[in-house]
């Protein structure tokens, strides 16, 4: 049971350092004691907590969220644009390509005028 608690305190301790070296630890006591400073404390501690951190607020995060759907929408549509005009160069490939080969088996002479 011992050895159980020893490994335990070891992981948290191990934990503890990681956090310290990667600055996770200063960060966080910074961002805190900005909180603590607050004269007027914010209705979401939380979302100044993220604000701090450098993340977005809510109301940013949505409309960045709404913007991505947007977008998407927009990418959807101009990939299937895309598509489409493929589709149809290649009909127009294909098609004057048969025509061309067509033109040769009937003995027509090239349009440039040269004979074969």
């Amino acid at each position: 049971m011992m050895r159980y608690k020893e490994e335990k305190e070891a992981k948290k301790e191990a934990f503890r350092k990681y956090l310290e070296s990667n600055g996770v630890l200063d960060s966080l006591t910074k961002v805190l004691v900005a909180l603590y400073e607050q004269n007027d404390k914010p209705s979401s501690a939380l979302e100044f907590i993220q604000q701090k951190l450098g993340g977005p607020s809510l109301s940013e995060y949505e409309k960045l969220q709404a913007e991505l759907s947007d977008l998407q929408m927009k990418y959807n549509d101009l990939l299937s644009a895309h598509q489409e005009t493929c589709k149809e160069l290649e009909e127009l490939k294909n098609s004057h390509s048969f025509t061309s080969t067509e033109e040769m088996t009937n003995g027509e002479a090239p349009k440039d005028g040269t004979q074969n």
